[in-house]
Parts: structure tokens; C-alpha cells; sequence
């Protein structure tokens, strides 16, 4: 499997790059960055072959299959279309779009063209998750609640890696959207109600620093999901589930009962790394010919959800 990443020099390319090298049969024959200089020296140092800041120049090439976007979220819908038009297979970070209308049109594409597309919903993969979803799946645990809290200090246009952004974050279509769509995928259900506010906007990077959302499903289940970008620590995001037979405490690559026992994860998937999963669903998809877990289609009542409330909060 012969993959271009695209967006290969920022925080998320590097964990896609360090991901692929993980599986067998996979070579990244080809990177796509912003400026020349940058990407130029970057396959120095990887040893990849090929190096351009022109995605077309990529998707021409006879020896790329599939591409993984890791670029900015203003340009997901467009580059994955593009790359499904030049028929390759996609994996695109989250969100796959910005607004509802363009990720419809992804899955239009994707239905179009018979090829395998995936938004990088890393929440369905993390192994914490995936513990949880197995009980559910086996139906030993329902859940009650879901409470979500999102945090982080963003106050300057900076990347997970500390450096300068070229775009500007989202705490709703980008950070929401794991949420929304993982709470849908553990539930199994359709969010029918849902409720969004938003404090004060930014005054340089225009967009809301803090946010509170509150979803429902048509059997009952809830969950509350507090995000903020003005939180100085500690950062990141946590789950707490609040199930019928049981509590659980999810941080990332770490899960816990309510009485912070620590749960065993180590036989409950491949890999403990979100991203090295995702992109092995990926590739694994493609060489089967079957819908990946996460595609784009699965994942467009997620991007249906975030349209509801984003008109909801700018009325």
C-alpha cells in the first residue's frame, strides 16, 4: 500500500508518518506541505522520495493508492473530493468538513466513486473506548450519561506542538466533533436533541473560546460536554461514563472505575496508539474492499448534529 500524507511536517502528519512505519507492507512514497523549504528538508530526514507543496502533483502519481489528510480543517472537503475525483482512497482528519452541505457532498463523491473514505475519528479506536464499546456490544453495560470536558489554553493560534498555526482551531467543528460522534458511536443511536451555548468570542482569532453542548438520544441517554479554550491546566479532555452496571474515568490512553481502579487495556487491541489504529482500519479497509469503521458515511449524522447547533448558537 503506497501512501501520500499530506500536511506531512505538522503535529498530526508526524503521528500519521510514525504510525505507517508501524505496518507491514505500507510505504509513504509521497508528503505534501505548505512551503518548500519546510517539506524539502522534512524527507531529508524521513528518506521518502517524493516531496511537493502541490497535492495535485501527488494524486498524479502512479505510485500513491491512498492519501491521509492532515491539513488544515478549511481544506478537508475540497482536498477529499479531489483526491477520491483522482481515484484514490482517503483518510481525512476530523472534521471531514466545516459545514454540513460539504460533507454531504464528501459521501456523495465517496458513493460515486466506490472508494474507500474515512474521517480520522480517533475516539472509536482509542483502546479505552473500545473497552467500553465491547461491553456494550455484549450488552453487559448501558449508558446513562456521558460527561465530556474539553480543555485547553489557546489564547495564540498555536498547534499542539507549540507552533504557529496557519489556520485558525475550532472548538466545534473540530473538538465537538469527537465528542458528538463517539457519543452516537457507543450509544448506537441518533442524537435527537441537542443544546448549544457559547461564551465571548476572541476578539484576534474570532472565534468562541468556551462552549457548553448537552445531547440526547431517543432511549434516554445523555451526555454533557464542556469544552474552553481559555483553560491554563491541565489540558486535554475526559470522559466519564455513567452506565447501568458500573462507572468508568476515560484520559486518553488510561481507563479507570469509579473508584480509580485502573482497568487492564493491554489485550484489547494491536496497538495503545488512536492514530497507529485508525490508519491500520484504513489500509485494512481498502485491501478487503469494505466499508472502514469511521467512514465517511457513518460519520455524517456527527457533522448533521454540529450544523444544528452551530444554527442554534448564532440565533
Amino acid at each position: 500500500m503506497r501512501i501520500c500524507v499530506a500536511g506531512a511536517a505538522g503535529a498530526f502528519g508526524m503521528k500519521h508518518l510514525d504510525a505507517l512505519a508501524k505496518i507491514d507492507g505500507v510505504e509513504v512514497t509521497s508528503v505534501v506541505g505548505r512551503t518548500a523549504a519546510t517539506i524539502e528538508g522534512f524527507v531529508r530526514e524521513r528518506g521518502i522520495a517524493h516531496a511537493t507543496t502541490d497535492l495535485a502533483e501527488s494524486l498524479a502519481r502512479q505510485d500513491v493508492d491512498a492519501v491521509i489528510l492532515s491539513t488544515p480543517t478549511q481544506m478537508h472537503a475540497a482536498q477529499s473530493i479531489q483526491c477520491m475525483q483522482a481515484g484514490k482512497h482517503v483518510l481525512v482528519e476530523i472534521p471531514m468538513a466545516d459545514t454540513l452541505t460539504d460533507s454531504r457532498e464528501i459521501v456523495r463523491v465517496q458513493q460515486e466513486t466506490g472508494l474507500t473514505a474515512m474521517a480520522g475519528h480517533v475516539r472509536r479506536f482509542n483502546p479505552s473506548h473500545q473497552w467500553i464499546h465491547n461491553k456494550i456490544t455484549a450488552q453487559e453495560i448501558a449508558i446513562q450519561q456521558l460527561d465530556v470536558q474539553t480543555y485547553f489554553f489557546r489564547r495564540k493560534n498555536i498547534n499542539a506542538a507549540g507552533n504557529a498555526r496557519s489556520w485558525t482551531d475550532h472548538l466545534l467543528w473540530h473538538h465537538a466533533c469527537h465528542t458528538v460522534d463517539l457519543f452516537q458511536y457507543q450509544t448506537g443511536e441518533t442524537i435527537s436533541e441537542v443544546y448549544g451555548v457559547q461564551g465571548p468570542k476572541h476578539p484576534d482569532l474570532g472565534i468562541a473560546m468556551d462552549m457548553s453542548i448537552i445531547m440526547k438520544t431517543p432511549k434516554g441517554a445523555i451526555c454533557t460536554l464542556s469544552l474552553s479554550f481559555n483553560n491554563d491546566g491541565p489540558l486535554g479532555t475526559y470522559f466519564r461514563y455513567i452506565c447501568d452496571n458500573g462507572t468508568w474515568n476515560a484520559r486518553y490512553d488510561d481507563l479507570y472505575d469509579g473508584r480509580e481502579q485502573q482497568i487492564d487495556l493491554s489485550g484489547v487491541a494491536i496497538s495503545s496508539n488512536g492514530i497507529e489504529l485508525i490508519d491500520r482500519e484504513f489500509i485494512s479497509a481498502i485491501r478487503e474492499g469494505r466499508e472502514p469503521n469511521g467512514s465517511v458515511a457513518q460519520c455524517l449524522p456527527t457533522m448533521d448534529v454540529l450544523d444544528q447547533i452551530e444554527r442554534m448558537m448564532s440565533d
